[in-house]
């Protein structure tokens, strides 16, 4: 049915990765991937962009309802994000990633980049550093990580497990591939919050002046979380960059 919110899974080397789908009846896709210890209920106001594509978003391994991994790494994310463009036959393929879901699909973009035709970058980076602090307490005390956060981004971080977090920190620690990121040569859309201390402006700028097709949008009045934060003004971000390149 057309415009119908499905919630279903797929299979992953015998383990079960959940995602959720607005299904628009189309040939094209869209699909978002959430940050550290995040998962796919960040995009719920994304689902209703008016746009001729699926819309998809997944949980990560160990993830809110995906199953659990022993392991965590930038390699399995990105040959889950494979599996499933697989799978689904998906044709003319949009990538959204938000912080660790940017490093995700610019790491699938470097080896994949035949299966995709946009990127839209989230409040992300070509290098994502992690301060030694963070990762220390999140590894060892985990609610005082939690305690100074506002409701939303607790609600976000209290679905995951805290070795997860903190295996997602780690991998965003060891990230970097700005020296790559003028190779970028497709469309992308770049947006963050102006007020995001994780991800700041800078980062976003850094991408625009390195990307060749690319469109900068600074939504004011958010942080990090800027997809629940402005939802609106995000969205017709999106709207506007697929309906000018596509």
């Amino acid at each position: 049915m057309l415009g119908e919110r499905l919630i279903p899974y797929f299979d992953y080397s015998g383990k079960k990765i959940f995602y959720q789908v607005k299904d628009n009846n189309s040939q094209n896709a869209l699909i978002f991937f959430h940050g550290s210890g995040g998962n796919s209920n960040i995009w719920k106001e994304q689902f209703n962009l008016n746009i001729d594509y699926n819309i998809y978003a997944l949980d990560l391994p160990s993830h809110n309802n995906s199953d659990e991994f022993l392991e965590h790494s930038l390699e399995l994310y990105v040959d889950v994000v494979r599996m499933f463009i697989e799978t689904l036959d998906l044709k003319k393929v949009i990538l959204g990633g938000h912080s660790l879901g940017g490093a995700v699909i610019q790491s699938y973009y470097f080896k994949y980049q035949s299966d995709i035709i946009a990127l839209i970058l989230i409040g992300t980076g070509g290098r994502l550093r992690v301060m030694p602090s963070i990762l220390e307490t999140v590894k060892n005390n985990f609610q005082m990580f939690i305690d100074g956060m506002d409701d939303d981004l607790k609600k976000v971080y209290l679905k995951t497990a805290p070795n997860v977090i903190y295996d997602d920190f780690k991998i965003c620690d060891g990230f970097d591939t700005l020296d790559k990121t003028a190779l970028i040569n497709i469309p992308c859309l770049i947006l963050v919050g102006k007020e995001d201390i994780m991800t700041p402006v800078k980062y976003s700028e850094f991408f625009h002046k390195k990307i060749n097709i690319s469109e900068l949008v600074i939504i004011e009045k958010a942080g990090h979380l800027v997809m629940l934060e402005q939802p609106k003004k995000m969205n017709h971000a999106i709207e506007n960059f697929i309906n000018n390149y596509f």
